[in-house]
C-alpha cells in the first residue's frame, strides 16, 4: 500500500481523506493541530490522525518524513513553507493550499530533489488550468481564455449572501490581493473587485463577476493574447467587500486597540468567520465556465467546459470540497498510476497538454458526481 499523508483536516482537507481511504491502494493519515477536525475520523479505522502544528517546516519535514505522497491541504498563508518543507523531505506532494507566492519558485528545489509535485490543483486555480490547457494544446493558435468561477450558498441569507468552505483569510485574500489579467498580449494589474458585470447561469440566475487574481500560472505557461479569470458572487457582493476593504477592515497592519495590537484583517475575519461557516446540512453550489478560442486547421473554434455542481447529500460533502479536493485525490491518483510523472513543480495546465492523464481525471470526477460539460463550437 502507498502512503499518503494529508496535511490539513478541514473542509477540504477531510473529504479528500475519506475519498482516498475509499481504495486498498492506500494507507491514509492525517494531520491537524485542531482536535475537532481530527475527531471527524473517530471510528473510520481506514484513517490514522497525528495532532501537530504544522506551523513549522522542521515539523513538516519530521512528519512526512516516513510517507510516500504528501496532499497539503493547509491555509494559503502557510502553503508555500509547508510544500517548501515536503519537497526538502524529498516527497512527491500535491497540493491546493493556493499561496500568494510563485509556485515556480519551488520548480529548481524540486528537480534537485527528484520529486513529482502538482500544485494549485483545485477547481479553479486547477481544473481551470487544466481544461485551458487541454483546449490549448487542441488548437494551432490560442487568442482567448475566459474564466468565471464561484463557490455560493444555496440559500442566499442577508447580508453576505455567502459561505465559504475554507478560510475567510483566503476567502479575503481575492478581495485584496490585485488581480492580473493579459490584455493585447501584455499583463493588466487591476485591483480585485473591479471591472463588475452580471451574467445569467442556467439554474441559478444572474451573478455577478469581478476581477480576482485566479490565472495565476497561466499568465506565465499559456501564449494567448487574452485571458482573463473572474470570481463570481450574488449581486451586491461587491459593493459590500468594497465597502470593507476601502475602509481598512482588510488591511494586515497593525493598529493601537486600548494598548492591543490588532491587525484588522484577523479582527475581520475572525467576525466573519461565522457569518460565512457553512453549517451540518447547509448545501452549496459551485459554477464555472472556461471558454478557450482559438484556431484550428485555419478555422476559428471555441471549446466551453461548464461545472454545475451542488452538496451531495447523500455523503454530506460541500460541492467546493468536492471539487476542489477530489481534483486532487485523483490527480494523486493519476500520479500512483503513473500516467504522470513529470519532475519539478507543475502547474496544472502542465497535464491538459497528456490528453489520456485529462481523460483519467474527468472519468474520476464523473463518479463522483463532479460533471463537466464539453462543448467544440466553430468560432
Amino acid at each position: 500500500m502507498k502512503k499518503v499523508i494529508v496535511l490539513g483536516a478541514g473542509l477540504v482537507g477531510a473529504p479528500m481523506a475519506f475519498d482516498l481511504a475509499k481504495d486498498d491502494e492506500f494507507d491514509v493519515t492525517v494531520v491537524d493541530f485542531s482536535a475537532s477536525n481530527l475527531k471527524k475520523f473517530s471510528g473510520h479505522n481506514g484513517i490514522k490522525t497525528i495532532r501537530k502544528d504544522l506551523s513549522s517546516p522542521e515539523t513538516v519535514k519530521a512528519v512526512v518524513g516516513d510517507f510516500d505522497f504528501v496532499l497539503s491541504a493547509v491555509p494559503g498563508f502557510m502553503g508555500f513553507q509547508t510544500l517548501k518543507a515536503a519537497i526538502e523531505a524529498g516527497k512527491d506532494v500535491i497540493d491546493i493550499a493556493f499561496f500568494p507566492e510563485d509556485l515556480f519558485e519551488l520548480n529548481e528545489l524540486a528537480e534537485q530533489n527528484n520529486v513529482t509535485v502538482i500544485s494549485d490543483i483545485g477547481v479553479a486555480p486547477g481544473m481551470s488550468n487544466i481544461l485551458t490547457g487541454y483546449a490549448a494544446h487542441q488548437l494551432d493558435t490560442t487568442e482567448r481564455v475566459v474564466i468565471y468561477v464561484g463557490g455560493l450558498p444555496v440559500e442566499r441569507v442577508w447580508p453576505y449572501e455567502y459561505k465559504a468552505v475554507f478560510s475567510p483569510v483566503d476567502v479575503i485574500e481575492e478581495y485584496t490581493r490585485p488581480a492580473r489579467y493579459v490584455e493585447n498580449g501584455k499583463l493588466v494589474v487591476k485591483p480585485a473587485l473591479s471591472d463588475p458585470e452580471l451574467i445569467n447561469f442556467p439554474g441559478i440566475g444572474t451573478l455577478e463577476a469581478f476581477n480576482s487574481d485566479g490565472l495565476r500560472s497561466l499568465i506565465k505557461t499559456t501564449d494567448a493574447p487574452y485571458m482573463i479569470e473572474k470570481t463570481l458572487r450574488y449581486p451586491g457582493h461587491i459593493e459590500k467587500m468594497s465597502m470593507l476593504r476601502e475602509s481598512g477592515f482588510f488591511s494586515k497592519d497593525p493598529m493601537n486597540v486600548n494598548g492591543a495590537m490588532i491587525s484588522p484583517l484577523e479582527f475581520t475575519s475572525r467576525l466573519l468567520f461565522n457569518e460565512w461557516k457553512l453549517g451540518p446540512g447547509e448545501e452549496d453550489l459551485t459554477v464555472m465556465r472556461v471558454e478557450v478560442d482559438g484556431i484550428k486547421d485555419n478555422k476559428p473554434v471555441r471549446y466551453v467546459y461548464d461545472l454545475f455542481d451542488r452538496y451531495d447529500t447523500a455523503t454530506n460533502v460541500h460541492s467546493m470540497a468536492r471539487t476542489t479536493g477530489y481534483t486532487a485525490t485523483m490527480a494523486l491518483r493519476m500520479v500512483t498510476a503513473g500516467l504522470y510523472d513529470r519532475k519539478g513543480v507543475s502547474a496544472p495546465e502542465y497535464i491538459g497538454s497528456c490528453s489520456s492523464c485529462v481523460r483519467f481525471i474527468l472519468d474520476g470526477l464523473k463518479k463522483r458526481g463532479v460533471i463537466y460539460n464539453e462543448q467544440v463550437l466553430p468560432g
